[in-house]
This record gives C-alpha cells, sequence and structure tokens, in this order.
C-alpha cells in the first residue's frame, strides 16, 4: 500500500539513476527519456556542470531569507535581464506559482496607475496555466475547475488563436492578455507570429498588458531562448520555470521596468524563492543555454525530428493525425487510443506524456543527440506498424 495520495495516475516503473538522455529503471531496464520531466530537465540527467555547481554551493549556504541580499539570485536575474526583453526579475519555486505571481503584478500595476477597476484577466478557453485555485479558473476549463467552487472571479475567456473571438470579450476592465506562446499541455498548439503580433497591437492600443506564459515553451524549448522571438514581439510579463532549474525548482516571473514599479516591498513574497542552491543552479542552465551554437542545435534537431515524424505520418495516416509543434516541444496527434499508444511506446522503452486532444507529447532534453532522436523514431515507427 502506498501512502500518497492518489491525485497522480502514476506508471509502475521506478528510476535508480539518469544519464544525459537516458533513465535506467529500478529493475535494470533502460530508458530514452523523452519526456524530460515534463520539459524541466533541459540538459539531461546527472549532468556533471549541473552536479559541479550542486555540489559546490551545497558546501556554502543552502538557504537564506529574501531579507538578505543573495549575489547568486542578482548574478541570474543580470543574466535574464540582459538576454530579453525584461528590466526586473522576481524569483519564485514554480511554473503556478509565477503564473500566479504574474497575475497579482497585472492588477497591482494598474491598482498603482489608479485604475483598481481595471483588473481582469483575458485567457484562452481550455487554456493550462497550472494547478492552484486561481490558475485552474484562468484555464477555463470545466474539468480543471470542477469540484474547486466558488469560482475565483476576474477572468475572461477567448477561443484559441481567434482574434475576432478575443476582441469581442476586451473590456474597459481588461488588464492584462495571457496566454501561452505555443501551448503545452493543452495539445501542443503554436499561435501563429501574425496572431502574435496582432494581439501585442490591440494590447498596445488598449493598454493592455501582455502576459505570455513560458514555463514550458521557453528557456530553448522552441529553438529560441523564448518562442515569442519567432514573431519579433515584446511582452509585458512573462513568467518561466521548468527549464530554467534544469531539474531544480525555479520559478519567475520576468517584466518591464514599468510594469515592476508597481511592486513595492511588501507586495508580493516566497520564502524559498530565489534561494542560493536554486540560483546557483539557474545560472549554469543559463549559461549552457547561451553557449554558441546551442539553440542553432536545437533548431537543427527540431527540424529533422519534425521532417521524420512527417514521414512517418505519411506511412502511418490511419495511425498518426497530425504532427505539431516547434523546436523540441512535439506532439503526435494520433487517431488510435492515446493511453495504448503510449503504453507501447513505454514497452518499447520510449518515456512521453499525454496532452490534451489526443496528442501524444516529446519533449526531449535539449541536448540530446541526433542518434537517440533516430532511436526514439525507430520505437515510434515499431509501435505505429503495431496497428
Amino acid at each position: 500500500m502506498s501512502y500518497l495520495a492518489s491525485n497522480y495516475k502514476r506508471r509502475n516503473i521506478s528510476f535508480k539513476k539518469g544519464k544525459g538522455s537516458y533513465l535506467i529503471s529500478t529493475n535494470g531496464k533502460r530508458y530514452l527519456d523523452f519526456l524530460s520531466g515534463i520539459a524541466v530537465n533541459t540538459l539531461g540527467h546527472s549532468n556533471p556542470k549541473l552536479i559541479k555547481a550542486l555540489n559546490l554551493q551545497a558546501k556554502k549556504v543552502w538557504h537564506v531569507s529574501n531579507s538578505f541580499q543573495i549575489p547568486e539570485g542578482e548574478l541570474l536575474a543580470k543574466k535574464l535581464a540582459n538576454k530579453t526583453f525584461a528590466d526586473k526579475v522576481i524569483f519564485v519555486n514554480s511554473g503556478a506559482e509565477a503564473n500566479e505571481t504574474a497575475i497579482k503584478i497585472a492588477r497591482r500595476y494598474f491598482y498603482s496607475i489608479g485604475k483598481p477597476n481595471k483588473n481582469r484577466i483575458l485567457c484562452i478557453k481550455n487554456s493550462f496555466h497550472g494547478r492552484t485555485l486561481a490558475n485552474i479558473f484562468a484555464s477555463g476549463s470545466k474539468k480543471m475547475t470542477e469540484g474547486f467552487g466558488p469560482k475565483v472571479s476576474g477572468f475572461d475567456h477567448f477561443l484559441y488563436s481567434d482574434l475576432n473571438s478575443l476582441k469581442k470579450k476586451i473590456t474597459k476592465r481588461t488588464a492584462a492578455i495571457f496566454f501561452e506562446t505555443a501551448m503545452g499541455e493543452s495539445g501542443i498548439k503554436v499561435h501563429s507570429k501574425k496572431f502574435l503580433k496582432e494581439v501585442k497591437k490591440i494590447c498596445d492600443k488598449k493598454n493592455i498588458l501582455l502576459i505570455l506564459d513560458e514555463v514550458q515553451c521557453g528557456i530553448g524549448r522552441s529553438g529560441k531562448f523564448f518562442a515569442y522571438e519567432y514573431a519579433n514581439v515584446k511582452p509585458d510579463i512573462v513568467p518561466i520555470a521548468k527549464g530554467i532549474g534544469g531539474g531544480f525548482p525555479i520559478g519567475a516571473v520576468l517584466m518591464t521596468k514599468k510594469v515592476s514599479n508597481c511592486m513595492v516591498p511588501g507586495t508580493h513574497g516566497s520564502t524559498y524563492g530565489g534561494n542560493p542552491l536554486a540560483m546557483t543552479i539557474g545560472n549554469v542552465v543559463i549559461d549552457e543555454v547561451f553557449k554558441k551554437g546551442f539553440l542553432g542545435n536545437v533548431r537543427k534537431n527540431s527540424k529533422y525530428f519534425l521532417k521524420e515524424l512527417n514521414n512517418l505520418k505519411k506511412h502511418y495516416p490511419k495511425v498518426i493525425k497530425e504532427i505539431r509543434g516547434i523546436g523540441l516541444l512535439i506532439g503526435i496527434q494520433v487517431n488510435v487510443d492515446l493511453a495504448d499508444f503510449i503504453n507501447k511506446l513505454t514497452l518499447n522503452r520510449l518515456l512521453t506524456i499525454r496532452a490534451a486532444e489526443n496528442v501524444v507529447r516529446i519533449l526531449p532534453p535539449l541536448n540530446v543527440k541526433k542518434k537517440e532522436i533516430d532511436l526514439a523514431l525507430k520505437i515510434i515507427n515499431k509501435v505505429c506498424s503495431e496497428y
């Protein structure tokens, strides 16, 4: 009997060791990990640079209060600001916490400039921003909110990538438009450059903040550091997490100076947010992702992977409906039972995870090797041939 609550449907596998793109189960089987802790293990398992950094910092100091200056956090914030649109950063522990903080910042900003009633957030219906109360109601998903009433108010919803739907839902009270640049849990759906540019124009025209959730698609996952870079737009607020820690819990909210001015002492806090251990790891991940050629290699591997997956789609049209994705955020929409398909991949030692719309989500480490992609393709081909 397990003493853990049953809020997860766990597969009957556990792991004792990981190296690069592979995990070794407790019974000695070797799995190709194209799940990466759900887009978390940016540099794979047991990365020597992360291990070295963690060991060195562990001998110094693990945690201090945010009542004091934390040099490791100051350095990571500087790197993020220098490499992105951001002027200021707030560190937290997770994607859900980062998204909650982004919501708070948007509302607080308009309060600070004398517009307290401009406080509604416009999101995509049936989206995903985390499992906290505010985030599940931001999602506009009946399934996610069922049983968690009363409703957290202040959220409106438009249809995915539908500008007309978005425009109809905007009111004088709309403070921010908030969505994932490339949607993960919702089925690996990527907004077009045109859509992002149009939304930015609307935000500028109507004095609305643009919040782009890059918790899953950020930190190089798309082939750019942030997925919004493809559209050359400048958001006001960007929540991040997952890949920034390479496996260590880190979340953050990046924002412009204009917006950040509203966050004065006492407006937000996070006990563990920005702790020295987490910040040390984050600094190494950022350095690696921004090394010359790293992101270019992500794009190169993505192009190859997507091309070969589309070839499989042509070969197995009754099994594969659509190939979706950007960078190494990839989805295979299947015409067969999703749980069965993922189970067959697992039995063939390829780890993936489900997403909405009957999609298999594929999220390899960003430093995955081409031969590992080829092995994944071989396994996917084998599973498709069994239908």
